[in-house]
């Protein structure tokens, strides 16, 4: 009896271990973050393009810049929101490894508590720099999908004028 439930257990860690490996489920993971992080701004972003539908009449193209660079920095701040999320995990591991083989590798529990600091603030450091990196490069993006979306709403709203 206890050998039976000793089995499915071990299937079913090992259908776990299958499923987490796949690069495809941290891309669902990830996606499923950022919709949930989406949704819950909504009405931040809804304030942002109605702000933009209130003041386009103006003779310049302003607004649209505007609320495009606001779009793109909600847009980034959400990607690396999700993205910090999802890295969490892995870092961790990363991080218990590397002190668990110096523990393993002989130094003291001095030694180890030193050199963990040193690499929690490595690792803090290199994390940091790459989500600024890809927060950024979201936010560019979604900046100027947003103002060619807003600029020719614009042009095409003050030209059937």
């Amino acid at each position: 009896m206890a050998d039976k439930e000793e089995q499915e257990t071990m299937n079913s860690y090992k259908l776990f271990l299958s499923v987490i490996s796949k690069r495809r489920t941290w891309v669902g993971l990830f996606l499923v973050v950022y919709a949930i992080l989406l949704s819950s701004s909504w009405n931040s972003l809804n304030s942002i393009v109605n702000w933009y539908g209130e003041n386009h009449q103006t003779s310049s193209g302003w607004p649209a810049v505007y609320a495009s660079v606001l779009l793109g920095a909600v847009f980034g701040v959400l990607s690396m929101a999700a993205a910090l999320f999802i890295a969490v995990p892995a870092i961790v591991v990363i991080w218990i490894s590397v002190v668990v083989t110096m523990a393993f590798a002989g130094k003291s529990r001095r030694r180890v508590v030193v050199e963990g600091r040193k690499v929690t603030k490595e690792i803090a450091g290199f994390v940091f720099r790459v989500l600024l990196k890809e927060g950024n490069f979201v936010a560019l993006l979604c900046a100027l999908l947003a103002y060619f979306v807003f600029f020719n709403s614009y042009s095409s709203s003050s030209s059937s004028s």
